[in-house]
């Protein structure tokens, strides 16, 4: 097998077998390798038109419009079907009045009069292949009952919630679930509302999943023409698949944009086959998501202590009062400084959230007038990976964040502040997640986790009731 990087252009193509004749045609392994259980659109492919167009000829593909107007208007990519985000415009291409979803619009634009391809050929992508699984470490009592009852429940095609505490080790949880689903030849996709979770898992699952091959799918990453076995996935992604996985894992199903976009939790039903289950795997399950288990018998994990056994970090309140103002005056608030001056005297590396990108623009410069390492990241950050990995490595002193970093990040020995607690976007879900990045190494269980505040809210008091009431569990 011929391996290239997923971060180049060149393909992965698999050299297992021959082209293979079907229907009187040849079937190209790398056609159908790509195709195999996704959306795409007929006119921007990573192979020649002429092909996709033969192969459509001759009922490779069966062929749907993009957005479909009948009996309303439904997006057949992200299955929206609200109307105030279709925008209606007379096309030049077929000079007629066309349709195209914002929904979805960072996938590409795709308009009423365009094409959406699904593979409906031969299926022989799915090999039987023998995984190997590598990881030694060992699970807590606590972990391995988690790990048993999820394993038991999507044998059974049965959903399964999975509700842990940050820290707990959800990940590792995972690995015998779907080593168990991958042994029986299945197709495994672990999606994610966040990028920075995919870039996370990848190398991990890399290491501990060997002989198959695992793709990473998310925002900016290149397409690879090989079938994959394993599949993360940012859940923006799934919109690409169709009826593809036998056994469908959401981490993170608290995060957002996911608990609050309906077509996020359709896709996720489309990219997994019918009788596919479901395993959600979050810290902070929604009440709805809660109740949905309760109503249809889900099967259900809960773990209250972290994989070191060590009690959660309680959140310190520290009020901050007028801070944007001192930002805009072009100075730090005393406490503030004197927070970050003693991160910064014991080598401690850091986190330091804030509500909004134009507050956290106009703060970075002070900081770095402290130390010229700090620097800041947002979701629009192209560097966002590269920045993490320096602070992982010692390379920086700290980060300053919106929440994005919220999840799926972890550093030894980091601590955290986070200034404007008081805000809408520090929900109590957010909050409890922030406060998960402190204390996850063993030989640094402790840590500090200040809110920085211009007055207490109930969801600051809500995020710190849940972190005692969890630490008072067994």
């Amino acid at each position: 097998m011929i391996q290239t990087s997923i971060h180049t252009k060149t393909f992965k193509v698999s050299t297992h077998r021959q082209n293979t004749s079907y229907k009187g045609i040849l079937v190209e392994p790398t056609i159908e390798n790509f195709f195999t259980g996704r959306i795409w659109s007929r006119y921007n492919t990573p192979f020649p038109q002429q092909k996709i167009n033969t192969y459509i000829k001759h009922h490779y593909f069966t062929t749907l419009p993009a957005v479909s107007t009948k009996p309303k208007l439904t997006c057949n990519r992200c299955l929206n079907k609200i109307p105030h985000k279709f925008i209606t415009f007379h096309c030049a291409k077929c000079q007629q009045l066309c349709h195209y979803c914002r929904h979805c619009i960072t996938m590409g634009r795709m308009c009423s009069c365009e094409e959406l391809i699904k593979w409906c050929g031969p299926n022989y992508a799915i090999k039987k292949i023998k995984p190997y699984f590598t990881w030694t470490g060992t699970l807590t009592l606590h972990q391995q009952k988690a790990a048993d009852e999820l394993t038991i429940s999507l044998q059974k095609n049965r959903n399964h919630l999975v509700s842990a505490v940050c820290g707990a080790g959800k990940t590792e949880i995972l690995f015998a679930a779907i080593y168990e689903a991958l042994k029986q030849n299945k197709r495994v996709c672990v999606a994610t509302p966040r990028t920075d979770v995919v870039l996370e898992l990848y190398p991990r699952f890399l290491q501990v999943f060997q002989n198959i091959t695992i793709h990473a799918l998310y925002g900016g990453a290149e397409p690879n023409a090989q079938f994959a076995q394993l599949v993360l996935s940012t859940t923006q992604q799934l919109y690409r698949f169709d009826q593809a996985f036998d056994v469908m894992i959401v981490d993170e199903a608290d995060a957002f944009p996911y608990t609050y976009d309906e077509a996020l939790q359709q896709a996720v039903l489309k990219a997994k086959k019918p009788t596919a289950p479901i395993a959600f795997v979050t810290a902070t399950p929604s009440p709805k998501l809660l109740a949905q288990k309760t109503a249809e018998h889900w099967g259900y994990s809960f773990i209250a202590r972290r994989f070191h056994g060590f009690l959660l970090p309680v959140p310190k309140f520290q009020s901050l009062w007028r801070y944007d103002k001192a930002f805009n005056k072009n100075r730090i608030p005393q406490k503030l400084r004197a927070w970050l001056e003693k991160r910064l005297e014991n080598n401690e590396p850091f986190l330091i959230f804030f509500p909004t990108i134009d507050l956290m623009e106009r703060a970075v410069p002070l900081f770095q007038q402290m130390e010229p390492t700090i620097e800041r990241v947002h979701s629009e950050d192209p560097l966002r990976k590269e920045k993490v990995l320096e602070l992982r490595n010692e390379q920086r002193k700290g980060l300053l964040t919106t929440t994005i970093l919220e999840r799926g990040i972890t550093i030894k020995n980091v601590q955290v502040a986070v200034i404007g607690s008081e805000s809408p976007i520090f929900t109590a879900s957010a909050l409890i997640q922030i406060s998960g990045r402190v204390g996850r190494n063993p030989q640094f269980p402790d840590g500090e986790i200040v809110f920085f505040h211009h007055g207490i809210t109930i969801e600051m008091d809500k995020a710190r009731k849940k972190i005692q009431e969890m630490n008072r569990h067994e």
